[in-house]
Parts: C-alpha cells; sequence; structure tokens
C-alpha cells in the first residue's frame, strides 16, 4: 500500500498567470498584483461608464488566485524554472506531464511556449526543455534512455504530422491526415502520427524546427503572425535499468493552444472567418470539459466534442501532471477578455489530477523469464514423477559438472552445496563420480572427472568381451582335465586286471606290485598333479601310461 501512495500522485492542476508587455500604442487597463498572501492574486479593476440617465450595478472589481503571477519584466529562463522545470523532473521520474497556454488571441502564448526567434535568450519552453532533459539524460548512467519526439498539428478540426519525413514542407494538404483511434480501455491512440527518435539536443532541435516551418499561421487584425491551429508537441522518453525486466514510460505534452477572437472586434472575413470559429469552437468544448469536470457530481465528461479535447484526455482529469499557463493582454481595450481568461483559469484550478507511475515489463525479457520458467518446472516435474531423460549428457555439460564437483569438494564451508538442477541425469553422474573419489586415491581422481561417458562405455564393453573369453578358455580347460581323469580311470581298471594275473603267475610279482601301486597313487589325485601342468605337458605324459602299467 505504501509503494501504491508513492507511485500515485494526486493534485490540482497547477495555474499560472504571466502579463504581456504593452504595446506602444496600447493604453493600459488598472490591474494589481498582490504577492503577500498564501497565493498570488491579481485584481483587475473596470471603471463604471457612467451614461447620462443609467444607472450601472456592474462589477468593478475583480480578483484571481494563481500558483504564480509573472509580471511584464519576466524573463524566459524564470518562466522555464518556476513552470516547466518541475513537471519535467516529474516526466524523468516516470510520470506524464502536460503543460499548454491558454488566452486570446496575441497575448503571447506561441512566444511562451516555443519561444521569439530575434535573440537566444527568448527561447521558449520547448528548446528550453529538451535542453534541460538531454541534459539530465547524459548525467545519469545508470539506465538505458530512448526519446522520440512528435509533432501534431489540429488546424480546422483535422490532425496533421508535422514531422512526417515522407513529404515536404509545401502545403497543409499533403500532410498526412492524423486520426483518433480508441482501444477497448478508452485509451487515445493517434494513427499515422510518426515518432521521430532524438539521440541527442541537436537533433530534437531540428525536429521542433522541421514543424514549426510547416505550422499554419496568418496575419490578423489583432496578431501579425497569429497561430491559426492548435500545436501539440509531445516527447516520449522511456527508460530501463540495466539487467531489469522493468520499463519505464512517460511523455510530456507542450500544448500551444490557437487563441481565442471576437469577430466583431476584429472584422475578418473570409477564409480568416472560417479558422475563427473552428479555433473558438475547439475551445469552447475545451471549457466545457472543464466545467465538467469541475463538477463534483458529473457523470459524462464531454471528450469526444473535439479532437483536441480526445488528446488530452489523459491531461484533464487523468494519468498526467498538468500546469496552465494563463496569458492577460492587460491593455484597457482586452479587458473582458482577460478577465474570461482568468475565470477559464479557475476553473482548470478545481481539476484533481492521479498521476501514476508508468511501468511495465519488458516483453522480450519476459518470454526469456517465462522459458527458463517452464524449463524448471519441467525438470521437477520429471524429478517428481520419476520420469527420466534417455538423451545423454553433452560435453559441455560433463565438464561443467566436472568443475562443479571439484568446486564442491574444496570448499571447507559446511553450509555450501551442490546445485545441479532436477535433472536425474546429472544427480546420477555426480553420484558416480564422487563414489569413485572417494575409492581411489585423490591423483586418480582428477582423472576420473575429465572422462566422460562415452569413453567409460567403451572400456567396459571390452572388457566384457575380454572377461567372456576368459570364461571360454576356463570352460576348455576343464573339459580337457575331465577327459583326462576318465583316461585314468580306464588305465586303472586295466592295471588291476593285469596285477591279478601277474600274481598268479610270477612269483617275482613284488617288483610289479610297486609300480603298479606307484601308478594308483598318481591316479588317485589326478587333479592334484595335471592340474598344475600345461596342456602340453599332459597331452606328452597320456602314452607313457600304458608301458608304465606294463
Amino acid at each position: 500500500a505504501a509503494a501504491a501512495a508513492m507511485a500515485m500522485v494526486k493534485e490540482t492542476i497547477r495555474v499560472y498567470a504571466r502579463v504581456k508587455p504593452l504595446g506602444r500604442r496600447q493604453q493600459a487597463g488598472s490591474y494589481s498584483v498582490d504577492y503577500e498572501e498564501p497565493l498570488p492574486g491579481l485584481e483587475i479593476i473596470v471603471p463604471r461608464d457612467l451614461a447620462d440617465g443609467f444607472i450601472n450595478n456592474k462589477r468593478e472589481s475583480y480578483k484571481f488566485k494563481f500558483q504564480k503571477i509573472f509580471d511584464q519584466e519576466a524573463k524566459q529562463d524564470v518562466i522555464f524554472d518556476s513552470i516547466a522545470k518541475p513537471v519535467a523532473e516529474c516526466v524523468l521520474a516516470g510520470y506524464n506531464g502536460t503543460i499548454f497556454a491558454y488566452g486570446q488571441t496575441g497575448s503571447g502564448k506561441t512566444f511562451t511556449i516555443t519561444g521569439g526567434a530575434e535573440r537566444y535568450s527568448d527561447r521558449g519552453i520547448i528548446p528550453r526543455t529538451l535542453s534541460y532533459i538531454f541534459d539530465q539524460l547524459q548525467k545519469d548512467s545508470s539506465k538505458v534512455y530512448t526519446t522520440h519526439v512528435s509533432y501534431l498539428e489540429i488546424y480546422n478540426e483535422c490532425g496533421y504530422d508535422l514531422l512526417d519525413p515522407r513529404h515536404e514542407a509545401s502545403r497543409m494538404e499533403d500532410l498526412p491526415k492524423v486520426t483518433i483511434m480508441e482501444d477497448s480501455d478508452q485509451n487515445i491512440h493517434l494513427k499515422n502520427l510518426s515518432l521521430q527518435q532524438a539521440t541527442n539536443e541537436e537533433e530534437a532541435l531540428n525536429l521542433l524546427f522541421l514543424g514549426d516551418t510547416n505550422r499554419m499561421i496568418a496575419e490578423t487584425p489583432m496578431n501579425q503572425a497569429s497561430s491559426r491551429s492548435h500545436c501539440i508537441f509531445t516527447i516520449h522518453i522511456s527508460s530501463k535499468e540495466p539487467g531489469s525486466a522493468t520499463i519505464r514510460r512517460s511523455k510530456l505534452h507542450l500544448v500551444d493552444l490557437a487563441g481565442s477572437e471576437r469577430v466583431a472586434k476584429t472584422g475578418i472575413g473570409g477564409h480568416l472567418l472560417t479558422e475563427a470559429k473552428y479555433i473558438n469552437l475547439s475551445l469552447h468544448y475545451l471549457e466545457q470539459v472543464i466545467i465538467a469536470l469541475a463538477e463534483k457530481n458529473r457523470s459524462h465528461i464531454p471528450y469526444r466534442n473535439s479532437m483536441m479535447t480526445s488528446v488530452l484526455r489523459d491531461s484533464l482529469g487523468g494519468n498526467c501532471m498538468t500546469t496552465m499557463i494563463a496569458t492577460l493582454a492587460m491593455d484597457k481595450r482586452n479587458i473582458d477578455e482577460s478577465i474570461s481568461t482568468c475565470r477559464f483559469a479557475q476553473r482548470v484550478a478545481l481539476i484533481k489530477n492521479e498521476a501514476v507511475l508508468n511501468e511495465e515489463i519488458d516483453p522480450r525479457l519476459m518470454i526469456v523469464q517465462l522459458r527458463r520458467e517452464i524449463q524448471d518446472l519441467k525438470d521437477e516435474l520429471a524429478l517428481v514423477t520419476g520420469k527420466q531423460r534417455t538423451d545423454e549428457l553433452s560435453q559441455e555439460e560433463l565438464l561443467q559438472l566436472a568443475e562443479l564437483i571439484e568446486t564442491f569438494l574444496k570448499d571447507n564451508d559446511p553450509e555450501s552445496f551442490l546445485d545441479v538442477g532436477a535433472d536425474m541425469r546429472k544427480i546420477k553422474y555426480c553420484f558416480v563420480h564422487m563414489k569413485q573419489i572417494i575409492n581411489l586415491p585423490m591423483t586418480s581422481g582428477k582423472k576420473l572427472l575429465s572422462q566422460d561417458i562415452p569413453e567409460e562405455n567403451s572400456s567396459m564393453k571390452e572388457a566384457g568381451e575380454e572377461l567372456e573369453k576368459l570364461k571360454g578358455l576356463l570352460q576348455q580347460r576343464d573339459n580337457e582335465i575331465n577327459i583326462l581323469v576318465t583316461m585314468l580311470k580306464n588305465e586303472k581298471k586295466k592295471a588291476r586286471d593285469a596285477l591279478s594275473q601277474l600274481n598268479a603267475t610270477s612269483a617275482g610279482s613284488t617288483v610289479l606290485e610297486q609300480s603298479p601301486s606307484m601308478s594308483l597313487e598318481e591316479s588317485q589325485s589326478p587333479s592334484r598333479c595335471f592340474g598344475l601342468k600345461e596342456p602340453k605337458d599332459l597331452q606328452s605324459s597320456i602314452p607313457r601310461l600304458p608301458f608304465l602299467s606294463r
């Protein structure tokens, strides 16, 4: 809950006022600024017009509160440090931000947002913000940043891409039209709006100048270079820490609205009159959205009435930190328009936004992480169910296991463990080799660790074949011994028969009895006599037996 509270910032829209310096032919209206109160106050005094015979009960004093009021002597760097710099810092931290200027035509909106072209010190909020952002990105080496910019122009309720690389800056009709798409989550997507990558401040400023050359500007009685369209310059920033799967994406809208003007006062006609109608209509829809957001019990907010309010949907009452600059032309002729601008600013100040830290998971790293998790789960499942893998371990896996075993045995830490994963092949391999290392001297243990499974299988096969050969030779020797024993028994029987005949006929049988008795003693232990002889000796001794018996 604490982390969620830190990731969400709830605050009302900050509203600032800037008073435009008067021209040579302009007559100053009566106003005063009070800086002593907690919030600076602007008081506009409208003197009553005392006509003959009429009673005028019109208000003479109008008081408005702002976060800060900048007088006619305020410099551009002071405007940036007070208004745009805090919003740029929040954008670098991962929050969305919006800065827009609102006021009547000729009150200084474009000068505040974009700046003047005569002096370098007249740079506006957009170039100073680009310079500040890229300066901070170069200082922060702990993250990897990617920056893109886009430039949208809304002219007569049609969107145009001012940075389209496929078209030259010739005519407005040649630029690609931008359309609004809305997804199921009510998120706005701009079709045909290009995102141009900017790696440094110079590239971003070149894109800004390219878009400014394509803007629709015309001369009106109120302003020599009047913006006839709404322009939204957006900076997209994405950041990621090395090795982390979390990406922060934020965007900063810098909006230069076209100024409202009274047709009866300006006296324009034709094409300029059509432009003025669309400008006043879109600003009217913007005011309707502001009024609806300020009402507490209002359920429907008319964002879809105009393209500008649809694009700025997050900036007004959504996930954004929004700041408004009310530009005021405090000459006597434009007092009524200045009061209307201040009233609009007071309504905007009542809107509460909820800025949320925009973090998401990198899909590529998420895929790698999920694949690794799936493999781990498969290994655990195979370990639990007893289903073993039949494929052999590769040479790299064997060398890796050998290094792990050697490191584990050399480690004197009693809490160390051997982690080979949930693979039964690796577990069995480690147990077999650790057993061999324990039984054999440590000198031969290193050789065993370096041996691989295919060599062991071949050596075991050769040993088995040699054992079979030895068993066959032993069986052959046993058969030969059995044959010799049978022959000795037959000769023994013949010798007994011969002795019985000799004892009956001859008196000198004592000599013959000694020799058969000797042969009988030898025949009674055939295995002892012939078991120590070679087959050749046994074969050579067989022919002698009949002669000895005779």
